[in-house]
C-alpha cells in the first residue's frame, strides 16, 4: 500500500518545489512543532534523500512563552527520526517595531537568513498553507494596500520557498497523525490579541457560513491571479521607469513627466514609488498617500511646492521633469 493521501500530498508538493535544486545541496526546513511545520519537514525528510538532496531543521526559539526553548530543542532533536541530518536551535530577540506579530516575523526570517548563510543553504522550506494565504489576503484587503499586498504570500522569494500553499490545513493535520507525529499547538495561535488569530478565529468562519464553503479557497486562488497582475505591472513599470529616468544617482532620480503622464496610472505610481526608494525614502514609511500625493504632481500640476517624503526625500516637478531627491533640492 500506498502512504496516506495527506502525506502523498505534502510529499507531492515538497518535491515540486525541489525541482530545480541540484544534488548534494543542502535544504532546510523551518519547523516549530506545529502540524503544518512537522509535516512539511517529515516530507523534506523523505523526499531529500531520494532527490541526492542534504537536509536539515532549524526551530526558531522567540523566548515569548515559559518553555520555548525547551520546546524548540525538542523540535530540533526529532530531525533524526524525520530523515533529516540535523536539527538546530536560533535563539532570537524580538524587539516591538511594527507590533508583536511583526517583530516576531522580523527576528524569525533574520535568524532563518543567519542560519542558510552560515549553513549554505539553497533553500528554506516554509509551512505556510492555504489557510494562512487566505489570511494574507484578507488582511491585505482590510489594510487597503493595492494589488501586491492582495497577492499574499509567493510560493518562491530568494531562498525561502512555500511549499504548501495550495494544501489546507487539514491535510497537514492529517499528514502527522497519519505519520503518527505528535504535534504542537501554539497558544499564541489561539490569542485575540492578534489580528492574524481574530481573522483565522473569527472573521473566516463568518464568511464561510454567511457565503458557503470554500472561501479559504477562492482568497488563495484571488492570490495567484493578483500576484501575476501584480508582476506584470511591475514589469511594465521596470520599462517605464528606463525610459523616463534621465538620471538615477544616489540621493536623487530624475524623470521626464511627459513619459509619467503617458503612463496608466497603476504602472506610474510603481514607477513613482520605484524612483522614491532609489533615491533614499525607506520603502516602510513610503505609504500610498505619498505616491498619490507624488503622482498629482504629474497628473494635476499647478505649480505646486516642493512635497515632503520620508526619509528627508523631497519631491518637485520643474521644466518638465520629476526630481525626487535629499532635500533641500538644489
Amino acid at each position: 500500500m500506498g502512504p496516506h493521501p495527506a502525506v502523498a500530498d505534502v510529499r507531492r508538493a515538497v518535491r515540486e518545489a525541489l525541482a530545480d535544486i541540484g544534488e548534494g545541496r543542502l535544504v532546510l526546513a523551518a519547523c516549530s512543532g506545529g502540524a503544518d511545520s512537522l509535516a512539511l519537514a517529515a516530507a523534506l525528510g523523505f523526499v531529500a534523500p531520494r532527490r541526492g538532496l542534504r537536509a536539515g531543521l532549524l526551530s526558531v526559539d522567540h523566548g515569548l512563552q515559559p518553555g520555548s526553548a525547551a520546546r524548540a530543542t525538542e523540535v530540533a532533536a526529532l530531525a533524526p527520526a524525520l530523515g533529516l541530518g540535523f536539527g538546530e536551535v536560533l535563539t532570537v530577540t524580538v524587539g516591538t517595531a511594527g507590533g508583536p506579530e511583526a517583530a516576531a516575523r522580523d527576528a524569525r526570517y533574520q535568524a532563518l537568513a543567519a542560519a542558510a548563510d552560515r549553513l549554505g543553504a539553497d533553500a528554506v522550506l516554509l509551512g505556510h498553507t492555504r489557510d494562512d494565504q487566505a489570511e494574507t489576503v484578507l488582511l491585505g484587503l482590510a489594510r487597503g494596500s493595492g494589488l501586491r499586498s492582495l497577492s499574499g504570500m509567493a510560493p518562491a522569494a530568494g531562498r525561502y520557498r512555500r511549499p504548501l500553499l495550495d494544501l489546507p490545513r487539514n491535510v497537514t493535520v492529517a499528514a502527522c497523525r497519519a505519520l503518527e507525529l505528535a504535534f504542537w499547538d501554539d497558544p499564541h495561535n489561539a490569542d485575540p490579541r492578534y489580528t492574524r488569530v481574530r481573522v483565522r478565529s473569527r472573521v473566516l468562519p463568518v464568511l464561510e457560513q454567511e457565503l458557503g464553503p470554500g472561501v479559504a479557497e477562492a482568497l488563495a486562488r484571488t492570490s495567484k491571479l493578483a500576484r501575476d497582475d501584480a508582476d506584470a505591472l511591475d514589469e511594465w513599470a521596470g520599462t517605464v521607469f528606463r525610459d523616463c529616468a534621465l538620471s538615477d544617482t544616489g540621493g536623487q532620480v530624475t524623470l521626464a513627466v511627459q513619459g509619467l503622464e503617458r503612463a496608466p496610472g497603476a504602472v506610474r505610481r510603481r514607477v513613482l514609488r520605484r524612483a522614491a526608494i532609489a533615491a533614499g525614502a525607506p520603502s516602510g514609511a513610503l505609504s500610498a498617500a505619498h505616491v498619490l500625493a507624488v503622482e498629482r504632481l504629474i497628473t494635476h500640476w499647478h505649480g505646486q511646492k516642493a512635497l515632503d517624503l520620508p526619509g528627508g526625500l523631497a519631491a518637485v516637478r520643474r521644466y518638465g521633469t520629476l526630481i525626487l531627491a535629499i532635500s533641500p533640492i538644489a
